[in-house]
């Protein structure tokens, strides 16, 4: 995320659009939790099927016109991966 671009990114997160809370949910996305300390980011969610989820979110307008939105708040990530969405990370750790 740009510097100059924390206040408005969660200012923007206080205001979810309506329709794409309800697409999120219709997808099978629940418990979807967005952390910040300073410009990084960790996401947080449970989900059935990660990437049938997001290849349905990827054709709906509204998520477009959000992703759209936020695209400007980012730099580029240096190590995203090809095909990644999102720079994944790997569970090294987990107690139920």
């Amino acid at each position: 995320m740009k510097p100059t671009a924390i206040a408005e990114y969660d200012e923007s997160h206080r205001h979810v659009w309506p329709e794409l809370l309800e697409k999120l949910r219709e997808v099978g996305i629940s418990d979807y939790s967005i952390f910040r300390r300073g410009q990084d980011l960790f996401l947080v969610m449970r989900v059935e099927d990660f990437h049938r989820a997001w290849e349905i979110l990827d054709k709906d307008p509204a998520n477009q016109r959000w992703q759209k939105e936020m695209s400007r708040l980012f730099e580029p990530v240096p190590d995203l991966q090809p095909g990644e969405r999102f720079a994944m990370m790997k569970e090294v750790f987990y107690l139920e």
